[in-house]
């Protein structure tokens, strides 16, 4: 079955990468289901995407921190007849500070976009995977090698989702499924403005990559069947260096790293 006749699911999609993973899907012919709450934002990507693809282009507005905003993005799919051959689950954010000075919410709320939505989608739609045998994407982090002070909780997140991606796609590959988790550094999106991160040393002051290039690399990963890509030379060559230095170490140069970076 040609790209063409497939379609794709992507969360997150009104912004940064997920709106560039949005791009990329389309050029290579996939009708396309785009979740976000900013439907405002989604609906003009989804116009300049069917006028210049030529694919078909779904709008959900779904507000995936709720405890069964995926059941009901799913049911809503499903609504619709629509079987699904490729799976982005790309939602999620971080958020900057100290964990001792953060509000329990928006930290519980994170936890929920970032891991359970990810389960929970991931499991409804699986049998559409595996009758397709699909392709799944799931945005981690280079966040996901090492614990991260300064953003504790997404750090946490990252390494679920990491660890939970490889170990399925294990599982799934005598099915014909795929699995990919996708651990992109620090890159030049919305996500700093949600995390209110742009005190830190991590982004202070740098040239970040882009949504697009980060998009691009992790699309073709996903069609390779990559079960872990990491861009960049050094994000790849910092993720493997975790291996092999002491856990306190590491974690001392990260929160060193990620620190709010002098005015």
């Amino acid at each position: 079955m040609t790209a063409a006749h497939k379609t794709a699911l992507i969360t997150g999609a009104s912004s940064g990468i997920g709106k560039a993973l949005a791009h990329e899907f389309a050029r290579d012919g996939y009708h396309l289901v785009l979740a976000a709450r900013s439907v405002a934002k989604m609906q003009a990507l989804a116009d300049e995407l069917q006028q210049r693809h030529q694919v078909t282009v779904t709008v959900i507005g779904a507000d995936l921190e709720t405890n069964d905003g995926a059941q009901k993005l799913h049911a809503d799919i499903k609504a619709r007849n629509i079987t699904l051959h490729a799976l982005a689950n790309n939602a999620g954010y971080g958020s900057f500070g100290e964990f001792k000075d953060s509000a329990l919410a928006p930290e519980l709320a994170m936890m929920q976009l970032n891991m359970n939505t990810v389960v929970v989608l991931t499991k409804l739609f699986l049998p559409d995977l595996i009758a397709t045998r699909g392709k799944l994407l799931n945005t981690a982090s280079t966040a996901a090698f090492q614990p991260g002070p300064y953003m504790a909780v997404y750090y946490a997140t990252k390494a679920f989702v990491l660890s939970f991606s490889e170990a399925i796609a294990a599982e799934l590959a005598p099915h014909g499924v795929t699995v990919t988790a996708l651990c992109p550094g620090p890159t030049a999106s919305g996500f700093q403005d949600k995390a209110d991160m742009h005190a830190s040393a991590l982004v202070k002051g740098k040239r970040l990559p882009t949504s697009e290039d980060v998009a691009a690399k992790g699309y073709r990963a996903m069609q390779r069947g990559q079960r872990v890509y990491i861009p960049g030379c050094m994000n790849w060559i910092m993720a493997q260096s975790v291996r092999f230095t002491p856990r306190a170490m590491v974690t001392a140069l990260v929160k060193h790293m990620s620190k709010p970076a002098a005015a």
